[in-house]
Protein backbone atom coordinates (compact mmCIF):
# COMPACT_ATOMS: atom_id res chain seq x y z
CA UNK A 1 0.00 0.00 0.00
CA UNK A 2 2.70 2.19 0.95
CA UNK A 3 4.56 1.45 -2.15
CA UNK A 4 1.28 2.14 -4.54
CA UNK A 5 0.89 5.87 -2.57
CA UNK A 6 4.38 6.32 -3.28
CA UNK A 7 3.96 5.48 -6.73
CA UNK A 8 1.41 8.03 -7.81
CA UNK A 9 2.46 11.02 -5.28
CA UNK A 10 5.01 10.53 -7.58
CA UNK A 11 3.02 10.68 -10.84
CA UNK A 12 0.79 13.63 -9.59
CA UNK A 13 4.04 15.71 -8.87
CA UNK A 14 5.11 14.98 -12.58
CA UNK A 15 2.33 15.82 -13.66
CA UNK A 16 1.92 19.20 -11.23
CA UNK A 17 5.13 19.76 -12.72
CA UNK A 18 4.27 19.95 -16.52
CA UNK A 19 1.02 21.53 -15.76
CA UNK A 20 3.39 24.21 -14.15
CA UNK A 21 5.28 24.37 -17.53
CA UNK A 22 2.25 24.95 -19.76
CA UNK A 23 0.68 27.27 -17.45
CA UNK A 24 3.57 29.33 -17.43
CA UNK A 25 4.60 29.33 -21.38
CA UNK A 26 0.62 29.95 -22.27
CA UNK A 27 0.66 32.93 -19.96
CA UNK A 28 3.90 34.51 -21.64
CA UNK A 29 2.61 34.08 -25.37
CA UNK A 30 -0.78 35.84 -24.44
CA UNK A 31 -0.54 39.03 -25.54
CA UNK A 32 -0.07 41.95 -23.68
CA UNK A 33 2.60 43.84 -21.40
CA UNK A 34 2.42 43.56 -18.01
CA UNK A 35 4.53 47.04 -17.30
CA UNK A 36 2.12 48.64 -19.94
CA UNK A 37 -1.28 46.98 -17.84
CA UNK A 38 -0.09 48.64 -14.69
CA UNK A 39 0.73 51.82 -15.65
CA UNK A 40 -1.97 52.43 -18.23
CA UNK A 41 -1.69 52.94 -22.05
CA UNK A 42 -0.63 56.88 -21.11
CA UNK A 43 2.50 56.04 -19.76
CA UNK A 44 5.78 56.32 -21.56
CA UNK A 45 8.00 53.16 -23.21
CA UNK A 46 10.81 54.13 -20.94
CA UNK A 47 8.67 53.87 -17.98
CA UNK A 48 6.73 50.59 -18.76
CA UNK A 49 10.21 49.23 -19.78
CA UNK A 50 11.85 50.35 -16.34
CA UNK A 51 8.78 49.00 -14.66
CA UNK A 52 9.11 45.63 -17.18
CA UNK A 53 12.30 45.37 -15.35
CA UNK A 54 11.65 45.61 -11.87
CA UNK A 55 9.39 42.95 -12.32
CA UNK A 56 11.55 40.63 -13.76
CA UNK A 57 9.73 40.10 -17.42
CA UNK A 58 12.28 40.79 -19.49
CA UNK A 59 14.61 38.58 -18.06
CA UNK A 60 15.45 34.82 -20.42
CA UNK A 61 12.30 32.74 -19.61
CA UNK A 62 13.95 29.67 -18.20
CA UNK A 63 15.11 32.55 -15.61
CA UNK A 64 11.54 33.77 -15.13
CA UNK A 65 10.19 30.41 -14.88
CA UNK A 66 12.86 29.10 -12.17
CA UNK A 67 11.49 32.43 -10.42
CA UNK A 68 8.21 31.31 -10.33
CA UNK A 69 7.89 28.06 -9.50
CA UNK A 70 10.25 28.69 -6.35
CA UNK A 71 8.33 31.11 -5.66
CA UNK A 72 4.80 29.50 -5.73
CA UNK A 73 6.43 26.57 -4.35
CA UNK A 74 7.50 28.86 -0.77
CA UNK A 75 4.20 30.93 -0.98
CA UNK A 76 5.33 34.03 -2.87
CA UNK A 77 2.58 33.63 -5.66
CA UNK A 78 4.17 36.58 -6.79
CA UNK A 79 2.19 40.06 -7.25
CA UNK A 80 -1.05 41.27 -9.15
CA UNK A 81 -0.99 43.44 -11.92
CA UNK A 82 -4.93 44.04 -11.59
CA UNK A 83 -4.47 44.70 -7.73
CA UNK A 84 -0.98 45.64 -7.02
CA UNK A 85 -1.09 43.74 -3.65
CA UNK A 86 0.12 40.14 -3.41
CA UNK A 87 -1.72 37.46 -5.27
CA UNK A 88 -1.87 34.63 -2.25
CA UNK A 89 -4.70 36.63 -0.38
CA UNK A 90 -6.56 37.06 -3.14
CA UNK A 91 -6.21 33.07 -4.10
CA UNK A 92 -6.56 32.01 -1.06
CA UNK A 93 -10.15 33.83 -0.34
CA UNK A 94 -10.96 32.49 -3.78
CA UNK A 95 -10.36 28.79 -3.36
CA UNK A 96 -12.01 28.97 0.41
CA UNK A 97 -15.37 30.36 -1.17
CA UNK A 98 -15.23 27.89 -3.86
CA UNK A 99 -14.30 24.85 -1.53
CA UNK A 100 -17.65 26.14 0.35
CA UNK A 101 -19.74 25.86 -2.61
CA UNK A 102 -18.19 22.23 -3.33
CA UNK A 103 -18.53 20.87 -0.35
CA UNK A 104 -22.43 21.71 -0.29
CA UNK A 105 -22.85 20.50 -3.36
CA UNK A 106 -21.03 17.51 -2.70
CA UNK A 107 -22.52 16.60 0.80
CA UNK A 108 -26.10 16.97 -1.14
CA UNK A 109 -25.30 15.15 -4.20
CA UNK A 110 -22.87 12.57 -3.42
CA UNK A 111 -25.57 10.40 -1.41
CA UNK A 112 -28.50 11.41 -3.96
CA UNK A 113 -26.56 10.03 -6.70
CA UNK A 114 -25.57 7.04 -5.65
CA UNK A 115 -28.72 6.41 -3.51
CA UNK A 116 -30.60 7.12 -7.14
CA UNK A 117 -27.97 4.66 -8.84
CA UNK A 118 -28.45 1.94 -6.74
CA UNK A 119 -32.73 2.09 -6.66
CA UNK A 120 -32.43 2.34 -10.68
CA UNK A 121 -29.83 -0.43 -10.73
CA UNK A 122 -31.85 -2.90 -8.16
CA UNK A 123 -35.34 -1.83 -10.31
CA UNK A 124 -33.37 -2.61 -14.01
CA UNK A 125 -36.11 -2.03 -16.39
CA UNK A 126 -38.90 -1.17 -14.36
CA UNK A 127 -40.22 2.38 -14.20
CA UNK A 128 -38.21 3.76 -11.35
CA UNK A 129 -34.77 2.94 -13.52
CA UNK A 130 -36.62 4.65 -16.31
CA UNK A 131 -37.13 7.58 -14.77
CA UNK A 132 -33.93 8.09 -12.55
CA UNK A 133 -31.84 7.13 -15.53
CA UNK A 134 -33.78 9.92 -17.96
CA UNK A 135 -33.77 12.57 -15.29
CA UNK A 136 -30.27 11.70 -14.79
CA UNK A 137 -29.43 12.51 -18.15
CA UNK A 138 -31.57 15.41 -18.58
CA UNK A 139 -30.24 17.08 -16.13
CA UNK A 140 -27.20 16.69 -16.77
CA UNK A 141 -27.61 17.81 -20.37
CA UNK A 142 -28.51 21.37 -19.08
CA UNK A 143 -26.14 23.90 -19.12
CA UNK A 144 -25.53 25.26 -15.55
CA UNK A 145 -26.66 29.17 -17.28
CA UNK A 146 -30.03 27.69 -17.67
CA UNK A 147 -31.03 25.88 -14.56
CA UNK A 148 -28.97 28.65 -12.63
CA UNK A 149 -31.41 31.40 -14.40
CA UNK A 150 -34.34 29.03 -13.96
CA UNK A 151 -33.86 28.74 -9.71
CA UNK A 152 -33.24 32.35 -9.84
CA UNK A 153 -36.76 33.41 -11.76
CA UNK A 154 -38.54 30.78 -9.33
CA UNK A 155 -37.02 30.89 -6.04
CA UNK A 156 -35.14 34.70 -5.83
CA UNK A 157 -37.91 36.70 -7.84
CA UNK A 158 -41.50 34.63 -7.95
CA UNK A 159 -41.20 32.75 -4.85
CA UNK A 160 -38.28 35.55 -2.69
CA UNK A 161 -37.05 32.45 -0.58
CA UNK A 162 -33.95 32.70 -1.25
CA UNK A 163 -30.85 35.29 -2.16
CA UNK A 164 -30.13 35.34 -5.89
CA UNK A 165 -26.61 36.59 -4.72
CA UNK A 166 -24.19 33.97 -3.69
CA UNK A 167 -22.04 35.97 -1.50
CA UNK A 168 -23.20 36.85 2.10
CA UNK A 169 -21.01 39.43 2.97
CA UNK A 170 -18.13 39.94 5.51
CA UNK A 171 -19.20 38.84 9.42
CA UNK A 172 -21.91 36.72 7.97
CA UNK A 173 -23.49 33.73 10.11
CA UNK A 174 -22.75 30.37 9.11
CA UNK A 175 -26.22 30.09 8.40
CA UNK A 176 -26.94 33.13 6.33
CA UNK A 177 -23.88 31.95 3.89
CA UNK A 178 -25.12 28.22 3.60
CA UNK A 179 -28.44 30.57 2.76
CA UNK A 180 -26.70 32.45 0.22
CA UNK A 181 -25.18 29.06 -1.20
CA UNK A 182 -28.09 26.98 -1.80
CA UNK A 183 -29.20 28.47 -4.86
CA UNK A 184 -25.54 28.11 -6.59
CA UNK A 185 -25.37 25.08 -5.27
CA UNK A 186 -28.89 23.87 -7.32
CA UNK A 187 -27.42 23.70 -11.03
CA UNK A 188 -24.23 21.85 -9.49
CA UNK A 189 -26.34 19.50 -8.04
CA UNK A 190 -28.18 19.04 -11.47
CA UNK A 191 -25.28 18.10 -13.83
CA UNK A 192 -23.29 15.48 -10.87
CA UNK A 193 -26.83 14.26 -10.17
CA UNK A 194 -26.63 12.60 -13.70
CA UNK A 195 -22.74 11.04 -13.71
CA UNK A 196 -22.53 9.98 -10.15
CA UNK A 197 -26.27 7.95 -10.33
CA UNK A 198 -25.14 6.26 -13.82
CA UNK A 199 -21.85 5.33 -12.72
CA UNK A 200 -23.20 4.00 -9.34
CA UNK A 201 -26.15 1.86 -11.45
CA UNK A 202 -23.67 0.48 -14.09
CA UNK A 203 -21.42 -0.57 -11.02
CA UNK A 204 -23.99 -2.17 -9.21
CA UNK A 205 -25.64 -4.21 -12.04
CA UNK A 206 -22.91 -5.37 -12.81
CA UNK A 207 -22.23 -6.32 -9.28
CA UNK A 208 -25.52 -7.60 -9.19
CA UNK A 209 -24.41 -10.02 -12.38
CA UNK A 210 -21.64 -11.26 -10.56
CA UNK A 211 -20.42 -14.56 -9.58
CA UNK A 212 -19.78 -13.94 -5.85
CA UNK A 213 -23.50 -12.36 -5.44
CA UNK A 214 -24.82 -15.42 -7.29
CA UNK A 215 -22.82 -17.49 -5.24
CA UNK A 216 -23.89 -15.52 -1.82
CA UNK A 217 -27.64 -16.20 -3.43
CA UNK A 218 -27.41 -19.61 -3.50
CA UNK A 219 -25.87 -20.01 0.01
CA UNK A 220 -29.06 -18.61 0.75
CA UNK A 221 -28.51 -15.47 2.18
CA UNK A 222 -31.12 -12.58 2.26
CA UNK A 223 -31.22 -9.80 -0.89
CA UNK A 224 -30.93 -6.99 1.77
CA UNK A 225 -27.67 -8.70 2.99
CA UNK A 226 -26.14 -9.81 -0.18
CA UNK A 227 -26.34 -6.17 -1.15
CA UNK A 228 -25.01 -4.86 1.76
CA UNK A 229 -21.93 -6.77 2.18
CA UNK A 230 -21.54 -7.86 -1.68
CA UNK A 231 -22.77 -5.53 -3.74
CA UNK A 232 -22.39 -1.92 -2.27
CA UNK A 233 -18.95 -2.15 -1.69
CA UNK A 234 -17.88 -3.28 -4.91
CA UNK A 235 -20.06 -1.38 -6.86
CA UNK A 236 -19.19 1.97 -5.64
CA UNK A 237 -15.38 1.37 -6.67
CA UNK A 238 -16.08 2.95 -10.31
CA UNK A 239 -18.09 5.90 -8.68
CA UNK A 240 -15.47 7.02 -6.19
CA UNK A 241 -13.31 7.81 -9.69
CA UNK A 242 -15.85 10.19 -11.08
CA UNK A 243 -16.47 11.98 -7.49
CA UNK A 244 -12.68 12.30 -7.59
CA UNK A 245 -12.60 13.52 -11.12
CA UNK A 246 -15.26 16.10 -10.65
CA UNK A 247 -13.84 17.62 -7.51
CA UNK A 248 -11.46 19.58 -10.25
CA UNK A 249 -14.54 20.75 -11.88
CA UNK A 250 -16.31 22.19 -9.22
CA UNK A 251 -12.96 23.94 -7.79
CA UNK A 252 -12.20 25.43 -11.11
CA UNK A 253 -14.86 25.05 -13.49
CA UNK A 254 -17.52 26.90 -11.95
CA UNK A 255 -16.89 30.55 -13.85
CA UNK A 256 -20.41 30.69 -15.09
CA UNK A 257 -22.12 29.58 -11.94
CA UNK A 258 -20.02 32.36 -9.73
CA UNK A 259 -20.62 35.07 -12.51
CA UNK A 260 -24.52 34.53 -12.22
CA UNK A 261 -24.42 34.53 -8.66
CA UNK A 262 -21.70 37.21 -7.95
CA UNK A 263 -19.48 35.12 -5.94
CA UNK A 264 -15.91 35.27 -5.47
CA UNK A 265 -14.65 32.01 -5.88
CA UNK A 266 -11.37 30.59 -7.75
CA UNK A 267 -12.81 29.98 -11.26
CA UNK A 268 -14.63 33.82 -11.11
CA UNK A 269 -11.11 34.75 -10.07
CA UNK A 270 -9.16 32.74 -13.10
CA UNK A 271 -11.88 34.55 -15.16
CA UNK A 272 -11.31 38.09 -14.13
CA UNK A 273 -7.32 37.43 -14.02
CA UNK A 274 -7.67 36.27 -18.24
CA UNK A 275 -9.80 39.04 -19.01
CA UNK A 276 -7.64 41.85 -16.68
CA UNK A 277 -4.12 40.08 -18.38
CA UNK A 278 -3.09 39.44 -14.90
CA UNK A 279 -0.48 36.80 -15.37
CA UNK A 280 0.98 36.05 -12.13
CA UNK A 281 -3.13 35.67 -10.66
CA UNK A 282 -3.55 33.54 -13.92
CA UNK A 283 -0.95 31.24 -13.38
CA UNK A 284 -1.26 31.00 -9.89
CA UNK A 285 -5.39 30.43 -10.20
CA UNK A 286 -5.02 27.59 -13.01
CA UNK A 287 -1.86 25.79 -10.83
CA UNK A 288 -4.19 25.63 -7.20
CA UNK A 289 -6.27 24.16 -9.17
CA UNK A 290 -4.44 21.57 -10.66
CA UNK A 291 -2.83 21.27 -7.49
CA UNK A 292 -6.65 20.66 -5.59
CA UNK A 293 -7.32 18.38 -8.56
CA UNK A 294 -4.20 15.78 -7.96
CA UNK A 295 -4.95 15.70 -4.56
CA UNK A 296 -8.57 14.41 -4.82
CA UNK A 297 -7.42 12.22 -7.51
CA UNK A 298 -4.69 10.56 -5.38
CA UNK A 299 -7.45 10.02 -2.75
CA UNK A 300 -9.52 8.38 -5.00
CA UNK A 301 -6.80 6.03 -5.84
CA UNK A 302 -5.92 5.78 -2.43
CA UNK A 303 -9.83 4.55 -1.32
CA UNK A 304 -9.97 2.39 -4.33
CA UNK A 305 -7.01 0.82 -3.27
CA UNK A 306 -8.57 -0.18 0.08
CA UNK A 307 -11.72 -1.15 -1.08
CA UNK A 308 -10.62 -3.28 -4.09
CA UNK A 309 -9.04 -6.33 -2.40
CA UNK A 310 -6.94 -7.19 -5.58
CA UNK A 311 -5.37 -4.27 -5.73
CA UNK A 312 -4.49 -4.23 -1.87
CA UNK A 313 -3.19 -7.71 -2.40
CA UNK A 314 -0.27 -6.56 -4.94
CA UNK A 315 -2.45 -5.87 -8.16
CA UNK A 316 -1.85 -2.12 -8.14
CA UNK A 317 1.10 -1.75 -10.48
Amino acid sequence: MAVYILKRLGLALITLWLLSLIVFFATQILPGDPGRAILGNLASPSAVAALDHQLGVDRPLLVQYWTWITGFIHGDFGTSTQFRAPVEPYISAALVNSLKLAALAFVIVVPLGIVGGVVAALNYGRPADRIISVAGLSATTVPEFVSGIVVIVIFGVALKVLPVSASAGTGASPGSQLKHLILPAIPLILVLFGYIARMARAGTIEALDSDYARTATLKGLKRSVVIRRHILRNSLLPTITVIATQTGYLIGGLVIVETLFNYQGIGNLIYTAAKSKDFPMLAAGVLTVGIVYMVATLIADILYTMLNPRLRLGGAE
